[in-house]
């Protein structure tokens, strides 16, 4: 059987997931992987270090749950999921579970972490050398930081905000150079103005970062969960689809400028209309039509969004998280507009197919813009009533054939693929690839494997898997 390499490379536009925050829980990425039927770019997790508190490490809503507040931001730290690691910590604990789970599912980590400005260089050299393993992986440092909701812009003057966020980003860059800095501000909120929200203060940040981001919400409800958004109230607001872009647009604009002309990747790294105002159907109908606009206009200047989130304990999720059971998701409209979106062929990652390869094949993942793996035809001579893929070995696999992705555990011997005809039938004979990647089983790169083994991991496949495929049911009809 001939097998050849196939390089997965970047989308036009990327999509990232968000998976859990202040006003959700973690989800699995078996069980999304299942419901969107592929791997996101990344997968964004929020978190917060606040070492000095003497409530830390305890989630402060948990810590405070008899607290009076009247704003999720009134607590004395950010309620988020807290940081384990750090002087003092491990990587046993979380954010690290979870960033496995992640990485081991063919997906990079976008991780959000608000900070104590305060934090010594000791404290921040740690986090850095947490983070190293775990690949071409992104940290967002205390994004909205023109805000004033956050506990950091109450420990420090914006400018000194700035500042910590131009010195963490050089940090990082010493000792995690595969972590990328993400930057998020306000940017451009008047589209009557030229230079952004607090631009003095923030102007550093723009060359020091290597990603460029603001959150924009074309609908939101930021009184959640302390009140109910109704008409005639003022805890939310909705903007239209078409300022959304453009203010968007116009905030590259101006960081490129301050860049001395020079652009670098651009995203929104929350992007959503909040059901609490929209409703479920204009929710969808607005995702939609933000991401028409990015295809239509040939937005070459944007580089991806994170879709905030996955499950939701408010509107702002693909799920609701069902009040009665927290593991169950209850499936809103946009699910079904964004998985459509995100199979379609701007967001979907470039495939390119190379040379015929012989066993063993080493296997590179670079991450989910840079990663070598093999592809295998396959012929089918009608639909198929079974198709499964029998393993002998204990590889880490992502999997992909007629536009459905799977995942393969170490510890998996058959893969059932019938999942990718049910929604996308044959009509007839057809020919197509099953490929198949192989990240890091353990979620995080091995330093053995030379010196390139921060941004690359290698798995050499010695044995191809059986595949079964059957177009007719093991036993004829009986009447």
């Amino acid at each position: 059987m001939e097998i050849r390499k196939i390089h997965m490379g970047k989308a036009r536009f990327a999509v990232d997931l968000g998976d859990g925050s202040e006003r959700g829980e973690y989800v699995n990425q078996d069980y999304i992987l299942h419901k969107l039927g592929r791997p996101h770019r990344a997968v964004s997790l929020m978190y917060c270090y606040y070492p000095f508190d003497k409530e830390f490490p305890g989630r402060i809503s948990e810590v405070m749950k008899d607290a009076k507040v009247s704003f999720q931001w009134d607590y004395p730290y950010d309620d988020y999921f807290t940081y384990k690691g750090g002087i003092g910590g491990n990587t046993d604990g979380e954010p690290f579970g979870q960033m496995r789970d992640i990485r081991r599912h063919g997906q990079d980590v976008n991780l959000t972490l608000t900070l104590d400005p305060n934090c010594t260089d000791e404290q921040l050299i740690a986090i850095a050398k947490d983070l190293r393993p775990f690949g071409r992986m992104m940290l967002r440092i205390n994004h909205e930081a023109t805000g004033s909701w956050f506990s950091f812009t109450k420990r420090a003057s914006y400018k000194e905000v700035g500042d910590f966020f131009v010195h963490f980003t050089d940090i990082i860059h010493e000792y995690a150079p595969n972590v990328k800095t993400v930057v998020c501000i306000g940017g451009i909120e008047d589209l009557n103005k030229t230079e952004m929200e607090m631009e003095e203060e923030f102007k550093a940040t723009i060359p020091a970062a290597d990603i460029w981001s603001v959150d924009k919400y074309m609908a939101l409800h930021w009184g959640w969960p302390y009140d109910v958004a109704k008409k005639g109230g003022n805890s939310f607001a909705r903007y239209s689809v078409r300022t959304t872009y453009e203010k968007t647009k116009a905030s590259y604009e101006r960081f490129r400028f301050l860049n001395g002309g020079e652009g670098k990747p651009m995203t929104m790294a929350e992007f959503n209309a909040d059901g609490d105002v929209t409703g479920p159907y204009d929710q969808a109908a607005m995702v939609k039509e933000f991401c028409d606009i990015l295809v239509n206009e040939n937005a070459d200047w944007f580089s991806g969004f994170t879709f905030y989130q996955f499950r939701d304990r408010g509107r702002l999720g693909l799920e609701i998280e069902d009040p009665n059971y927290p593991d169950c998701g209850i499936e809103q409209p946009v699910l079904k507009t964004y998985k459509q979106i995100i199979h379609s062929e701007p967001f979907k990652p470039a495939m390119e197919t190379g040379d015929a390869l012989e066993l063993p094949v080493k296997l590179r993942w670079g991450g989910a813009e840079d990663s070598d793996g093999i592809s295998i035809p396959v012929h089918f001579d009608s639909q198929p009533h079974f198709c499964e893929l029998y393993f002998e070995d204990e590889g880490n696999y992502i999997i992909e054939i007629n536009g459905r992705w799977f995942y393969k555990s170490p510890s998996a011997k058959v893969i059932d693929l019938m999942e990718a005809f049910y929604e996308c039938p044959l009509d007839g004979a057809a020919d197509m690839d099953i490929k198949i990647f192989a990240p890091p089983a353990a979620g995080e790169n091995d330093p053995s494997q030379g010196e390139s083994w921060a941004t690359d991991y290698y798995y050499t496949m010695e044995k191809l898997p059986e595949i079964r495929i059957e177009c007719e049911p093991v036993t004829g009809r009986i009447d």
